[in-house]
């Protein structure tokens, strides 16, 4: 009895989702392992003198583990889920505000915690639950004036941002920035309102760019190079796109790629110039289609939401996704400055990997028939 119970259940929760979008995240998981191999061996065996399939491996478990959290994710009760969601967004950050205190600092940058098992980059699994904090705070009935709401996410915006600027991370902070003023904009805030905090916030960005020079100036540095190249130093920015033209359409086969030899971050923060370097344009721009779908299709499924709370989650993580994965092509393709920002699903790393999988569960939980789950 209680295994017909299990199975018609598990059947229920298959029929209830939407198949396209789950096939999508699992290509993406399946291509970023196989591209993870190709970037990091020659990283794993040359410059660190160990297996060439030591980082795979790692890669590897951490999919498993990513796996696990998009099943997870999406098969518990959604209105579970919107109740974790605050105590969710509080645990990461003050992972987040941790960082300043005990965070590990590489290049220049101190954005991780030391767990001893991996480093974990908290602003990766905090940038989806921020989304759903906002959108809680916008869909609180009890909250009546609307204003209000709207100063009150502005503020957990703000809070967000000043721990990232502190690290520094330019490039997180503009995609939140972005990725908040598209979930307000479709929550039906006014576009005054949005006129208004962007103009606070570029007064206090301007400050700090001021009276800290020696902190925060790198931002100017980055753009000055970026629209004067002889300036500064654009090696990284230009490998990547004279690795895009070498590899052309097809690539110059697996394994041939100098970009991932020359350039430290390549299996990170120029992935998609590494796997158009060595399988070709193509390749890159199918990918770029399949990331363009799964926003097609959760846009889609708004449309034939209820729920608020949920309609405007589904359009900010679809920003989030998309606004991610061409900031990552377009530092790629030198069109705009260097951020360090990974490529979802694709990009190494254990950090980026679960924060990709908490957005598919998220994903694929909101976007499910729900129909099929209370026959």
């Amino acid at each position: 009895m209680l295994d017909n119970s299990l199975k018609f259940l598990l059947l229920n929760y298959w029929r209830s989702l939407d198949k396209k979008i789950l096939i999508c995240f699992l290509i993406l998981f399946f291509l970023g392992l196989f591209f993870s191999f190709s970037s990091t061996s020659f990283l794993a065996g040359e410059r660190l003198n160990k297996d060439y399939y030591f980082f795979f491996i790692k890669h590897l478990n951490f999919t498993f583990l990513a796996l696990t959290i998009m099943i997870f994710l999406s098969i518990i009760k959604t209105e579970i889920l919107i109740k974790l969601v605050t105590p969710l967004f509080f645990l990461s950050f003050i992972l987040l505000a941790l960082v300043p205190v005990v965070g590990i600092e590489v290049k220049g940058a101190k954005r991780w915690l030391d767990l001893y098992f991996f480093r974990l980059q908290p602003i990766e699994i905090l940038k989806p639950l921020f989304i759903l904090m906002t959108v809680k705070i916008l869909t609180f009935n009890k909250l009546k004036e609307t204003q209000v709401k709207y100063f009150f996410s502005f503020l957990l915006l703000v809070s967000v941002i000043i721990l990232l600027i502190d690290q520094p991370d330019l490039g997180q902070s503009i995609l939140l920035i972005g990725t908040w003023i598209t979930t307000v904009f479709v929550s039906g805030v006014n576009l005054i309102y949005i006129f208004i905090f962007l103009s606070v916030f570029l007064i206090f960005l301007s400050s700090l760019l001021y009276f800290l020079p020696d902190k925060f100036g790198y931002i100017i540095n980055r753009l000055i190079t970026f629209f004067d190249p002889s300036q500064g130093d654009k090696f990284q920015s230009s490998s990547a796109l004279d690795a895009i033209k070498l590899g052309g359409l097809t690539g110059q086969g697996m394994g041939e790629g100098i970009l991932k030899e020359s350039v430290p971050e390549a299996h990170t923060d120029y992935v998609i110039a590494v796997i158009s370097e060595e399988y070709g344009s193509l390749v890159s721009i199918i990918i770029l289609i399949i990331f363009l779908y799964i926003s097609f299709r959760i846009i889609k499924n708004c449309f034939n939401q209820d729920n608020q709370f949920i309609k405007i989650s589904l359009s900010g993580l679809a920003t989030l996704l998309i606004f991610q994965t061409f900031i990552h092509a377009g530092v790629n393709t030198n069109l705009l400055p260097t951020t360090g920002m990974t490529l979802p699903f694709l990009s190494y790393g254990g950090s980026s990997l679960i924060g990709s999988s908490i957005i598919a569960g998220l994903v694929l939980n909101y976007t499910k028939n729900k129909s099929y789950l209370y026959d």
